[in-house]
């Protein structure tokens, strides 16, 4: 009979010669690249943002219309919310989404190991109009002060793509790093529910749950815009089912999409719409496509913190509300 010890002898002499053969890279290959578990938290590299692992799953992207009849009673009218249709139903592949909004401190890393400028200036209080920038304002110096963990604004969409491009450079993972489609960011934003808000149909647990008018020290308000107010730093609020911060309020966030006043053409398997508009109203001054942008933010009112809101703004729009956070694609 064959010991104990005479058998673990033969299989060490097996695995080193398999490693001789280079199975044992392939299996280290192999493990590299297992899946990682719904919920799993990591960081790829010292100056990336850290990335949650979101489930695969399916969802019903948009709102009803008893939705639409509330937040039109509450802020809002049916013309606002009427882009939150038609109601379809989404499949997605697991993914990654930054546990928080990218924040400045992060930002900062990019722009001093690049070089890249700040831009012509940010829209500031009730200068939000989508070609108005005050050029003092930047990233740098939005008008309010804030700390390395406060999100970064005065970002465009522009701006959001080469801190993605730097990304996939800096991590070694080529073209994983990228920004959301609008179905993922609303998928991760809902965490499986289908309540008004990401807590529920409460719109007075708003303040408990999310940076926004009510809460950031805003004055004089007319309408949408306010004078005063500020960010607050990321992950001060409770994180929603998949453990994500600030997925309503603080700073609106960058999505990858074109945006369409309609989901008919949308796609259902959780990738971007890339296809522009043939509406007009769809467009920025020179014929591209808006951008969407999705989440809310501290200037503006409860009704704006559902999961189904959509904005959209040109590619080069930069506002002291308007941030961004990253998504990764997984093996």
């Amino acid at each position: 009979m064959i010991s104990r010890r005479t058998e673990m002898k033969k299989l060490r002499i097996i695995l080193a010669l398999a490693c001789s053969f280079g199975a044992c890279a392939h299996a280290a290959a192999q493990a590299k690249a297992a899946p990682r578990a719904a919920g799993t938290v990591f960081r790829d590299c010292p100056d990336c943002p850290e990335m949650v692992v979101i489930p695969a799953g399916s969802f019903t992207m948009g709102s009803s219309a008893e939705e639409k009849s509330w937040a039109a009673s509450h802020g809002g009218s049916m013309d606002a919310v009427a882009d939150e249709a038609p109601q379809h139903q989404v499949s997605l592949a697991s993914f990654a989404l930054g546990k928080y909004d990218v924040t400045r401190g992060e930002y900062a890393a990019f722009a001093r190991e690049t070089r890249y400028p700040a831009g012509d200036g940010c829209g500031r209080g009730r200068a939000m109009s989508k070609y108005e920038k005050d050029p003092k304002s930047t990233w740098e110096n939005p008008g309010f002060k804030q700390t390395d963990r406060d999100p970064v604004v005065c970002v465009s969409w522009q701006d959001a793509k080469a801190y993605v491009a730097w990304l996939n450079e800096k991590s070694g993972h080529a073209g994983a790093y990228r920004l959301p489609s609008e179905s993922e960011w609303e998928y991760a934003a809902r965490a499986g529910t289908t309540s008004k808000f990401w807590w529920g149909d409460d719109v007075n647990g708003a303040p408990s749950h999310a940076w926004f008018r009510a809460n950031s020290g805003v004055t004089g308000c007319e309408g949408l815009f306010c004078a005063g107010g500020q960010t607050h730093p990321v992950g001060a609020k409770p994180a929603n089912a998949f453990g994500l911060y600030d997925m309503a309020g603080n700073v609106w966030q960058w999505t990858e999409d074109c945006y369409d006043n309609s989901y008919a053409p949308a796609p259902a398997d959780g990738r971007a719409n890339e296809a522009p508009s043939s509406d007009p109203q769809a467009k920025d001054g020179q014929g591209n496509c808006l951008r969407v942008d999705r989440g809310g933010s501290w200037m503006f009112p409860a009704w704006l913190l559902r999961p189904a809101t959509r904005e959209r703004n040109p590619a080069e729009y930069r506002n002291d509300i308007m941030g961004f956070r990253v998504a990764r694609s997984l093996p």
